[in-house]
């Protein structure tokens, strides 16, 4: 293979290497081909399908978080969202890039320049890949398009943006950040990472009555703010003011992703902001200062030994582990390792006689032996047991070369501080008012935080080719309010007529951060009762795009209103638009029912299209909130709007949610194995 005659376009960039160049048989018969360019941290991967399956298309993911790896898509994450077996469907080959750096450490040479970890690795080795692309099938691709969620939807853009002649389309998917002129070097501006401290706080301060606040935003339920003192429904109403979704409640009581990202920044905040930790103790204006009842109980500052260190592995797998007090601590510790293929490195110490305090975020620092000086937090914990992540070396080695019997000092004064610090971070857009008054603001203010130079620069919404941009209803990671960010810098740069053009917006209802299989598990009702598979719904979106760019036939967005931080959707899928179903449920003909046991229950679903959206091919029942579904209709004639009915009965006492789920395809094909879009809805039985 001719790599030779390559010239890079970015100088930043030595020659470009291949050190693997194989067939693979697995996730799909492929060629795959692995290197980088000299000189730098940038990897990629190259995935390449047979001639016969290849349609011209070029398709680029990029990895969510803060990126790190060339092989995410190709591995256990593209068994998730699709990967390779997605790409072939489409037509196209895959790309991956580590984003220029390994792990969650920097390149040394591009030190801390968000514009090469944001588009500039990307782009190159997309860029160098068409270069490959044209060795292996003949010619280059036609049409190259990059996507990603997360993470990936926060740097996706930026390659659309920087990278002209690359891309002719993105589709970003839960994504956010503020926005900058074209050409900024500028990091990103930590908007959502300081509402997450609302959303810690809130659980924190609640702690019990919080399952009383989830079942309130159920179908059928009552006042979220029943039984709460004044400081809680203070800080409940201020985090829903913030755009933390309403009906997601269950998830503050499971941080995820929100609290790894805490672990990462953690460091870094405390350096740039050192004044606001400081502060929060020892001024007036902060509740640390006036207020130290709301946080006293849950102040820890101590030290320790460790007993046992523990890996992902057999946190997973061992029956010390297999208890109710580890069951809200391993799902995501194990996906998170699993993801990164860490299963086996020290993820986890056990310390003894920490004592009462408020343990998740905390920081946990290796004060004696190989790793002295390694500096973690409190990611999750079960027991006496801290499962940990951190920034750079943390990251990369959590708690290797500790052993047993290094001290460790635990202190949470850092986390507890940031769980107030939305109040002291405003920023200019109007999410923030109700922290001002007459445009001044109610308490101390500090500057808003920059992101990690990993998450690139601001969106400037100025780029050749389409973007279609997906958001969640339902994303306690992402919060809808992060969906309208850059609608709004497409408008600013390229005015109404431009983004009417070149832009669209798609809202998931009742899509989550993560799937139903990935979701934590809530008392009595199974998250894909609530919650719906969206990667299906992307798949079809890629299609759209593809028709877009290369066909013209512009796809429909989904209409909405936003207030008060909330994002709502038109009741009817005529006016919703979009491509996702419309589902309403009625049990006895109103949305909660109170019954005996024995009594029969009406269930009646409504299932709409969106025109120009397919049919219905599927309708399921779960009767119970087990998550099984044991009533299936396929659906045939390719009806746009669908009314059923059924029954059923319950032999227990007991409150239940009857969920209805509509799955729709754009072709009609009930036995579709690809692109079924899917939506739910539910309603409240109380069995007496």
């Amino acid at each position: 293979m001719d790599i030779e005659s390559y010239v890079v376009t970015d100088q930043f960039f030595g020659r470009p290497y291949i050190d693997r160049d194989e067939q693979r048989e697995q996730p799909y018969p492929h060629r795959q081909i692995h290197g980088g360019f000299a000189g730098t941290d940038t990897r990629f991967t190259f995935y390449f399908p047979s001639k016969e399956v290849w349609r011209g298309r070029m398709f680029h993911p990029i990895e969510g978080g803060h990126a790190g790896h060339e092989d995410f898509f190709g591995g256990y994450a593209g068994e998730i969202s699709g990967g390779l077996k997605m790409v072939a469907r489409l037509g196209g080959y895959m790309v991956e890039s580590n984003s220029g750096h390994i792990g969650d450490d920097i390149d040394p040479k591009g030190g801390n320049d968000p514009t090469l970890y944001g588009h500039r690795a990307s782009i190159e080795s997309a860029r160098f890949s068409k270069h490959v692309a044209a060795e292996i099938y003949g010619k280059a691709p036609s049409h190259g398009y990059v996507w990603g969620g997360s993470g990936g939807g926060r740097r996706s853009p930026l390659c659309l943006e920087y990278g002209a002649g690359v891309y002719d389309g993105a589709l970003p998917y839960m994504g956010g950040g503020n926005i900058e002129p074209w050409g900024s070097k500028s990091r990103v501006r930590s908007d959502q990472p300081i509402a997450f401290g609302a959303m810690f706080n809130v659980q924190r301060l609640l702690g019990e009555k919080l399952q009383g606040v989830i079942d309130a935003m159920q179908p059928g339920g009552g006042d979220p703010y029943a039984g709460l003192t004044a400081h809680q429904r203070e800080e409940l109403a201020n985090l829903y003011r913030l755009g933390f979704p309403r009906g997601d409640e269950f998830m503050i009581s499971q941080p995820m992703g929100q609290m790894w990202l805490w672990t990462s920044i953690a460091d870094m905040l405390q350096k740039d902001d050192a004044d606001y930790f400081q502060a929060f103790w020892t001024k007036p204006g902060y509740v640390g200062h006036d207020s130290p009842q709301y946080i006293a109980d849950d102040l820890i500052e101590t030290s320790g030994k460790v007993t046992r260190l523990v890996t992902a592995r057999e946190l997973r797998d061992s029956p010390d582990f297999a208890v109710p007090e580890f069951e809200d601590a391993k799902p995501f510790v194990i996906l998170l390792a699993t993801l990164m293929g860490q299963l086996d490195l020290p993820i986890g110490i056990e310390v003894k006689g920490v004592g009462r305090g408020y343990r998740t975020g905390a920081g946990v620092k290796v004060t004696s032996g190989g790793a002295a000086g390694r500096q973690m937090y409190c990611l999750n914990h079960g027991g006496d047991f801290f499962f940990c992540e951190g920034h750079g070396e943390a990251n990369l080695k959590r708690f290797a070369d500790v052993q047993v019997g290094d001290e460790v000092r635990i202190d949470n004064r850092a986390f507890l501080a940031f769980c107030y610090y939305y109040r002291h971070h405003i920023s200019d857009d109007a999410l923030y008012d109700f922290l001002r008054t007459d445009g001044r603001p109610l308490f101390p203010q500090h500057g808003v935080p920059l992101q990690s130079p990993l998450m690139g620069v601001p969106y400037s919404g100025q780029y050749e080719g389409k973007l279609m941009w997906v958001h969640h209803t339902h994303d306690a990671s992402l919060w809808p309010p992060q969906g309208l960010f850059y609608k709004m810098a497409v408008e600013r740069a390229q005015g109404p007529q431009g983004a009417a053009k070149n832009f669209r917006l798609r809202w998931t209802e009742n899509a989550e951060h993560i799937s139903p299989k990935m979701a934590p598990k809530q008392a009595g009702r199974a998250a894909s009762t609530w919650l719906v598979n969206y990667h299906e719904l992307i798949e079809q979106c890629l299609r759209d795009l593809c028709d877009w760019v290369e066909k013209g036939v512009a796809p429909s967005a989904t209409q909405f209103t936003f207030k008060d931080g909330k994002v709502s959707l038109p009741a009817s899928a005529a006016e919703r638009g979009g491509i996702q179903p419309v589902v309403k449920v009625r049990v006895n003909g109103e949305i909660k029912a109170q019954v005996r046991v024995r009594e029969t229950v009406a269930l009646q679903v409504e299932g709409e299209v969106p025109p120009g959206a397919g049919t219905v091919i599927l309708v399921e029942w779960d009767f119970d909130g087990s998550g099984t579904y044991p009533e299936r209709h396929k659906i045939t004639g390719q009806p746009a709007r669908i009314d059923m009915t059924t029954t059923h009965a319950y032999d227990q006492p007991g409150v239940y949610f009857v969920t209805a789920r509509v799955t729709s395809h754009r072709g009609g094909e009930p036995n579709a194995d690809s692109c079924r879009c899917e939506n739910l809805a539910s309603g409240r039985v109380v069995v007496s």
